[in-house]
Formats: C-alpha cells, structure tokens, sequence
C-alpha cells in the first residue's frame, strides 16, 4: 500500500472512532416482566414509550426516561388482572401509568448502576436498576416492595416483594 492509500486508511479509521464517540442510542422498545414473589405470581406491563438517552461512551450522561401503561398489567389470569387494575391495587383509571426516570447513571466492572425515581400510583420512591449489556440489548433488574407504593398484597410487609425485570432495545 502506498502512503497516500495508509493514510487515506489511518483517516477513515479516525473517522469511524471519532462517531463512535458522540453516538447516542434510544430506548424504544422495552419488556416489562414482574414477579409477586410471596404468590408466585408472574406478569407482565406492557404500552411503553420513551424519551431516554444512552451514550454508552459517556454513560454519564445517559437519561433513562419512561413509562408503561398500567392498564396493560397482564397475569395471564383475566380475573386477578382485573383485581390488580381495581381501585384496591394499582387504580389503573386514577393512575394510568408507571414512570421512572433517571437521576445517575454510571457504569461499575461491566455492569450499568442506573439510579432513579419510580412512580406507581401517587408515591415517588429511589429505586437502583442494575443493567447488563448483550449487544443492542439492556438486561436490567430490582425489586421493590409493593406496600411501599400503597399496594398491599399480603398483610406482612416482607410478603409484599415484587422483582422486576427489564429487556430494553437500542436503537441509533
């Protein structure tokens, strides 16, 4: 290769480095899978939208911003589905969605600490979300205690853990 072929080369690789750099990626897509763990009883939250950022070069400047319908809480049980959405649990026609939104994201040894507020019914609580990352994919987890956002399952509160889990989708 002659040196005008090496550098026109060195010139693209800089290039591609160079927009890797100031890339900003999108949430658009995201499954939302609970668990109430006392009961066994598994979920799903559906009807997400988005407006989060996630500059995987400057995590620190990421913003993970969303919410899912709560109308959308499906426990593959039409009955206890529309116990769940009553006035009782979640209000779903009072409250309609479930929102988090970040307050600092860093990323620990590989692993993406994505700290924030969640929002279910009236109450506004700190929750940490621990992701993974598998190529375009966000693999993320935490667990909250139903009773804390005024949704009492069980009469004793440590009865009352609900795990979530998240799959989120990138996309430039």
């Amino acid at each position: 290769m002659n040196k005008f072929g090496s550098s026109l080369v060195t010139f693209l690789l800089l290039i591609n480095a160079l927009s890797l750099v100031g890339q900003v990626q999108k949430i658009v897509v995201a499954e939302v899978h609970f668990e109430f763990v006392s009961k066994g009883v598994k979920g799903t939250l559906s009807g997400f939208s988005s407006s989060s950022e996630f500059h995987p070069t400057q995590m620190e400047n990421s913003i993970f911003k969303g919410q899912v319908e709560s109308k959308t809480l499906d426990t593959n049980n039409g009955l206890r589905n529309w116990s769940l959405r009553s006035r009782k649990y979640f209000n779903v026609d009072e409250y309609p969605y479930i929102s988090f939104h970040s307050t600092e994201v860093n990323m620990e040894t590989n692993v993406i600490l994505v700290k924030g507020m969640l929002t279910i019914k009236e109450v506004t609580k700190p929750v940490l979300i621990t992701f993974n990352r598998n190529g375009k994919e966000l693999n993320g987890s935490f667990d909250i205690n139903s009773m804390d956002y005024g949704i009492k399952i069980k009469k004793n509160r440590a009865d009352n853990l609900v795990k979530v889990r998240l799959k989120l989708e990138l996309h430039e």
